[in-house]
């Protein structure tokens, strides 16, 4: 006489642990989403009403997985805006947001050695400003 094998007794057990596994590890990685959102908009909102604090921000991986990929920035000298895209920024994705702001400068006023900084002014999920057409200095305009 035979008895039934441990996988015909623990299967359905196993499997329905498995499918509860599988679908508490969505909804976490659903609520990190949505906390990371949450977070990059109230620091948008913050940098957008009363010019800052910039510090804390998310980071630039918090805000790309937010669905928030551009960061929009004015000059501080001659007020032109522009909408940046943040997975093209070449900085490691734990980098938080605040740091990048040294390094952001004005191309269009830039005199030499020397470029204005920019303000960051906002996080968006899409380019809202549109960039200038760049024209070549030996082209008519």
């Amino acid at each position: 006489m035979s008895t039934k094998k441990r996988q015909v007794i623990w299967s359905g057990r196993i499997i329905g642990a498995d499918i509860r596994a599988k679908s508490a590890r969505e909804a976490a990685q659903k609520a990190v989403r949505d906390a990371d959102r949450a977070e990059a908009h109230a620091w948008s909102v913050r940098m957008e009403g009363y010019g800052g604090p910039a510090q804390p921000s998310p980071t630039i991986g918090q805000c790309i997985s937010a669905g928030l990929g551009w960061l929009e920035v004015e000059c501080s000298s001659c007020r032109t805006r522009a909408s940046l895209p943040l997975d093209a920024i070449r900085r490691p994705r734990d980098t938080p947001i605040w740091k990048l702001e040294a390094s952001l400068k004005c191309r269009s006023c830039r005199k030499g050695r020397y470029a204005p900084p920019v303000r960051m002014i906002k996080l968006a999920e899409k380019q809202e400003i549109t960039p200038y057409k760049w024209v070549h200095p030996d082209e008519d305009r």
